[in-house]
């Protein structure tokens, strides 16, 4: 897998100040995409064990939330199976630190049950994510007043209240 930016302190995308990796490779294409550059899988650099620890490092001060994942789109099956690993590795060194994923995907059709984009990481790798804002971007529905977010049809969904509920549940800060 490839990455496009490491930003170690982010406030655009979710609560608090976060460190974000924008991972390249996104089939998706949306129109008026504001991070076009990213739809080429190798597009930036390779996601080393060094890039890792970069990111490991920068999530370690108390002031820093958590971590976002955005792209291009994480939940490519190739980027799901890159990401996972490093995911759980974030999980464990920082379980009071939320995990923020920005997908393009939507989570009923995409990635349960024979989604397109599901593989063998994509439950282990959602069981590890708090927050999934989902949706592909719409040009047409774009609306600059939505919080973290782009345009009306994507979603905030509070995965662990989902997890517990069996059923979607909207994070309720929006």
């Amino acid at each position: 897998m490839y990455y496009s930016e490491i930003k170690k302190t982010d406030i655009a995308d979710g609560i608090g100040v976060r460190v974000t990796l924008f991972v390249s490779g996104c089939n998706r294409h949306c129109k008026n995409c504001f991070n076009k550059e990213t739809w080429s899988f190798t597009h930036g650099k390779p996601f080393t064990d060094e890039a890792q620890r970069e990111i490991i490092s920068a999530l370690a001060p108390g002031f820093i939330n958590g971590l976002t994942l955005l792209g291009g789109e994480p939940m490519e099956k190739e980027n799901q199976r890159a990401l996972l690993p490093f995911v759980r590795r974030v999980r464990e060194l920082y379980p009071n630190k939320d995990i923020w994923c920005y997908t393009g995907c939507t989570l009923e059709r995409d990635l349960l049950k024979e989604g397109a984009y599901r593989c063998e990481a994509t439950d282990e790798l959602l069981s590890l994510i708090d927050i999934l804002v989902d949706g592909e971007f719409i040009e047409e529905l774009k609306d600059l007043n939505l919080v973290f977010r782009g345009s009306a049809n994507q979603r905030i969904i509070d995965m662990n209240k989902t997890r517990a509920n069996g059923g979607i549940v909207l994070w309720d800060k929006q």
